[in-house]
Order: C-alpha cells, then sequence, then structure tokens
C-alpha cells in the first residue's frame, strides 16, 4: 500500500514538472511576441555603429527577417 502513494506523488511530481515548464515556455513566447528584444531604434543604432548607412527600406528588411526567424 505504501508503494501505491509513493508512485503516486512521483506520477504526480512528473505530471507537475511537465505542465510547469509547458505554461512557463507558453508564457515566454507570448511575452516576446509582444515585446521583442529589439526595436527600429535600436536596429539603426546598431547599423551606425558598424558604419552603415542605415535606409528606412533596409531597417524594415532586416525587421521582417529578424519576425520570420522567430516564428
Amino acid at each position: 500500500m505504501l508503494w501505491l502513494y509513493i508512485l503516486i506523488g512521483v506520477l504526480s511530481l512528473i505530471a507537475g514538472v511537465a505542465l510547469g515548464f509547458f505554461i512557463a515556455r507558453q508564457y515566454m513566447m507570448n511575452y516576446m511576441k509582444k515585446n521583442p528584444p529589439i526595436n527600429e531604434k535600436m536596429l539603426r543604432m546598431m547599423m551606425m555603429q558598424m558604419g552603415m548607412n542605415p535606409s528606412q527600406k533596409k531597417v524594415n528588411q532586416m525587421m521582417k527577417a529578424m519576425q520570420n526567424n522567430v516564428k
């Protein structure tokens, strides 16, 4: 009878860890979509620091490429 309680406890622990992982993963994916780590202003600054002359077309292309990479 004791082994049944231990088995239920272990299975509950495994299920809780798995469920927590997937909930946290989904939360972070939604957070990153709503709050991307880089925006156009930051991208433009990075390009200027690298010695590039950032046109709006190039900035838009790079933003679109990063957004496609996230998906």
